[in-house]
């Protein structure tokens, strides 16, 4: 049997962001997590100096927009400075679907970046499930992808596709 919880946290810098973990207390042999569409998994973090730099130096991204205040505000157009790499805040969404369902496969992704992220913005991402089919013993689930910044504007938006083996449907 399998006891799923959800707990709200509000994370250390009291943000506005609920930050939602779905945590499971499985049978030793049943470790799936249940997922239904219309189903919301979310998450909230906030991109520092470091992160932008240890992204830049990963992948070789050394955009000034990213790493130079004042080009930034300057030539980048960017009011409030450096803007964290659209592919980094991205980079939550299969971050979460793995952390909720051990051994998933993320297979595809839309993305369209409605506004920067500024380091230091606090982010709020989030996936709905919109789609479930089962084939054989996993499923492939569509997602919609969100990321909104700390004033509520949206500045990520998009489609995932994920393979999820360790999945229980609930209705």
């Amino acid at each position: 049997m399998q006891t799923i919880r959800v707990m709200r946290f509000l994370s250390p810098s009291k943000s506005r962001f609920p930050i939602h973990f779905f945590s499971s207390t499985p049978s030793s042999n049943s470790p799936h997590l249940l997922l239904s569409v219309g189903h919301v998994l979310r998450f909230s973090r906030r991109f520092m100096d470091q992160d932008v730099a240890c992204f830049a130096e990963v992948t070789g991204d050394y955009n000034p927009v990213h790493l130079d205040s004042e080009f930034a505000k300057g030539v980048g157009g960017f009011d409030r400075g450096r803007v964290v790499h659209g592919m980094l805040v991205a980079s939550l969404f299969p971050s979460i679907i793995a952390s909720n369902f051990p051994g998933a496969v993320y297979v595809s992704q839309d993305l369209k970046f409605k506004l920067p992220v500024y380091v230091g913005d606090e982010v709020a991402a989030e996936v709905q499930a919109i789609n479930i089919r089962q084939i054989k013993k996993r499923f492939i689930v569509k997602f919609t992808t969100k990321c909104f910044t700390n004033e509520f504007h949206p500045a990520v938006d998009g489609e995932a596709v994920a393979v999820l083996p360790t999945l229980n449907l609930t209705k």
